[in-house]
């Protein structure tokens, strides 16, 4: 079956082949006026103006995009999907002033939501990435990622790894998230997820995920865990510079790391090491914004050289947000990046990011068939639209859903 996308106001891509996309390239997007899209399968086909479409045979479903503008289907490389409960309560004190490490420090925070999850049985949690997944799917993500770490334990964050899975995820294993209570420190909880989770955790997960910070893990912490991990198979990710710089951007460069997330806290040394570095600097301003933290430093980033991605850090505590089209809202208007530039950001590097992208990221022939419709003349409503219902149909996988 062919799916025919056709006269849609505009098809918008970040420009070429690489990836990551880096400097002045970030803001390289490709628009194409009065146009249409054509996939085979989970394949788009061709791209072009209506002018040049030729009459087809077969089987053809014909989508009218007439009005509606085409973006590549969104990809949330940072995500914590893999929850139960809620953290309202704590919103609410957040909101009468208490500050996101007092919370933790008392027992709250991820430690709340580790309570929640270890009394979800595996159904439940399923159920819980799918409806996550639907939010995100609503809002343009074709691709997310979706770490553990509300389970601390082997066979919550099993569970948690294989619902990301099956749930049309990537799941990755932030087995060091917290140390959970049963535990007097972080150096014996670390004994234990290494000899008995990491071996199960590895057969699931693509990529394992650290938070370097304090209260929570150190360097010498945070590399033990990782080499074990990268001897495992697993690529490697780093949550990194969120309250304070505590040797994570250096390590990540060390290890090789995929990724260094958050960067709220990042100086302009930090910056600076990154951009002559190979990983990829993910921001997520709404986790920031959501904590009443400074933005991370996006602009001087872009600047220098380094390569970012954009994401939501969707998750119940610090960032109850899974709309990919309110970051890059963000990223506009906080982290002064281009429409262009977030929009690069949430696509093709982030594709990258996960490994992908020589496939998704881009609407260009040997793609998956992965769109965005979204209802407005101009693509640059992605960013322009604050919080408005901006997505009208999504394509994924050829599919139209």
């Amino acid at each position: 079956m062919k799916l025919l996308v056709r006269d849609l106001a505009q098809v918008a891509t970040p420009a070429g082949l690489d990836a990551p996309l880096r400097g002045a390239s970030l803001a390289d997007v490709d628009v194409v006026e009065d146009a249409f899209v054509l996939c085979e399968g989970d394949t788009i086909v061709s791209v072009g103006r209506m002018r040049e479409l030729r009459r087809m045979g077969g089987d053809v479903l014909e989508v009218d995009g007439y009005g509606c503008c085409a973006i590549p289907g969104l990809v949330d490389c940072h995500t914590h999907a893999a929850f139960a409960g809620d953290r309202v309560e704590e919103f609410s004190l957040r909101a009468a002033g208490a500050s996101y490490e007092e919370l933790h420090a008392r027992g709250g925070g991820i430690l709340s939501t580790v309570r929640a999850t270890r009394a979800a049985d595996s159904e439940s949690l399923l159920a819980a990435v799918e409806r996550h997944r639907r939010w995100m799917l609503a809002h343009g993500t074709t691709t997310f990622e979706s770490k553990s770490g509300y389970g601390l334990d082997r066979g919550t964050e099993l569970a948690s790894l294989r619902a990301v899975r099956d749930a049309g995820g990537i799941p990755t294993w932030l087995g060091a998230h917290a140390v959970p209570p049963e535990f007097d420190d972080a150096d014996g909880y670390l004994d234990f997820v290494l000899a008995d989770v990491l071996p199960a955790a590895a057969e699931i997960a693509e990529a394992a995920d650290v938070f370097l910070e304090r209260g929570a893990f150190d360097v010498a912490q945070a590399r033990r865990y990782l080499e074990a991990c990268r001897e495992a198979g697993l690529a490697l990710r780093i949550h990194g510079d969120q309250f304070s710089e505590m040797g994570a951007v250096g390590l990540a460069i060390e290890l090789g790391a995929s990724s260094i997330d958050h960067l709220e806290a990042t100086g302009g040394e930090g910056v600076r090491a990154l951009a002559a570095s190979d990983v990829t600097a993910v921001v997520l301003p709404a986790s920031a914004l959501f904590l009443g933290r400074p933005m991370p430093p996006a602009r001087a980033l872009v600047d220098a050289g380094a390569a970012v991605a954009l994401a939501t850090d969707f998750n119940p505590g610090s960032a109850f947000c899974e709309s990919l089209p309110i970051a890059c809202s963000l990223a506009a208007t906080q982290l002064k990046l281009s429409p262009a530039e977030a929009l690069s950001a949430c696509t093709v590097n982030a594709a990258h990011v996960l490994g992908r992208a020589e496939r998704i990221g881009r609407i260009a022939p040997g793609y998956r068939a992965d769109l965005v419709l979204l209802d407005a003349p101009d693509w640059r409503h992605l960013a322009y639209h604050l919080g408005g219902e901006i997505v009208d149909r999504v394509v994924l996988g050829g599919e139209l859903r």
